[in-house]
């Protein structure tokens, strides 16, 4: 099978197109065919040589991606036959090989994809739909909510907008550059600001016309968490669950002291509840997929660009979901 392999931590470039051996499923797994990989900001992080939020760094040379959707074709031993040739999307943990024409996967962490979704939603669904439905947990979101999303053109972002505006709420979405704030303003946030030009906040309080933010989900961090929080009024949330603009660490200049709340990790999980609280999260976002109320936005790159979707990714070069089709 062809496979993007990584022998050496470092740049983007690193990442090579290779043919490599067929992986076998063992007992209690499944082959699936890979129709979309996920690309994410922890793999860039990974390939660069950052363990990041990952228990340790891969072992070297290894294949990246820890996202799959694609076809069942290969069960390994006790697998249910009705496995075979399903339509299915996984999560793989902080075990890689994502990014290939094939991957193994257990049974346990297998979902059948719902009609309607493609290989390429499903894949945004099980990560960043994941993530979206474990951060709006701790948000109080109604007609009388007003919600500010930094990075709003991105693939959490755009899961935000979308559920706060299903939930009623008025919603201040944030992107850079001309292009992303459209993007934005389509996907149905009330107003869609550039958060490139200095005087942003003003335009956004001139909207508001004296109300004031009452959450901001943040995963971006730096001057624009800064000014976002200044938005909000007495009682607000500041809900960070990322860090792509500056690393977010105990005493970062915009975590405030009663407003602020990191909701990833563990929180996260506690709050979700249930014997497995990853997979409620993960039916959680495929259910809202399925019945429309979540739409992911995706951005694909073929499996051989894999290098130019991580350069793009760390760049701030994409809107929605990176995702790598075989």
């Amino acid at each position: 099978m062809r496979a993007i392999r990584l022998h050496s931590f470092g740049p983007a470039e690193n990442l090579t197109l290779e043919e490599v051996e067929d992986p076998k499923p063992g007992p209690g797994q499944v082959r699936v065919a890979v129709r979309a990989a996920g690309v994410h900001l922890v793999d860039t992080a990974l390939r660069a040589g950052v363990r990041g939020p990952a228990p340790e760094l891969p072992a070297l040379p290894t294949i990246p991606g820890r996202e799959v959707a694609g076809v069942v074709d290969v069960l390994g031993e006790g697998v249910a036959d009705e496995w075979l040739g399903r339509r299915v999307v996984a999560h793989l943990g902080f075990v890689p090989g994502g990014y290939a024409e094939l991957a193994v996967t257990d049974t346990a962490r297998l979902h059948e994809i719902p009609g309607g979704l493609d290989f390429a939603e499903a894949v945004a669904m099980i990560g960043t739909g994941r993530t979206t439905m474990g951060i709006v947990q701790f948000a109080e979101l109604g007609p009388d909510a007003v919600a500010v999303v930094p990075a709003a053109a991105g693939g959490i972002g755009t899961l935000l907008v979308q559920y706060a505006k299903n939930a009623g709420a008025t919603v201040i979405g944030l992107a850079g550059g001309p292009a992303k704030t459209a993007r934005v303003a389509a996907n149905g946030a009330d107003l869609a600001v550039d958060y490139t030009n200095p005087g942003w906040p003003a335009e956004v309080r001139a909207h508001l016309g004296g109300r004031t933010a009452t959450v901001v989900f943040d995963g971006v961090g730096g001057d624009v968490a800064r000014e976002a929080v200044a938005l909000l009024g007495p009682g607000g949330r500041h809900l960070v669950f990322g860090w792509s603009g500056e690393g977010l660490h105990d005493g970062s200049p915009h975590l405030v002291e009663g407003v602020s709340e990191q909701v990833l990790g563990p929180v996260m999980m506690e709050k979700a509840g249930g014997p497995n609280p990853v997979r409620t999260l993960e039916l959680r976002a495929l259910a809202a997929a399925a019945e429309g109320r979540l739409r992911p936005a995706v951005q694909r790159f073929p499996l051989a660009e894999a290098a130019a979707a991580h350069r793009a990714l760390e760049t701030r070069g994409t809107t929605g979901k990176v995702v790598l089709e075989p």
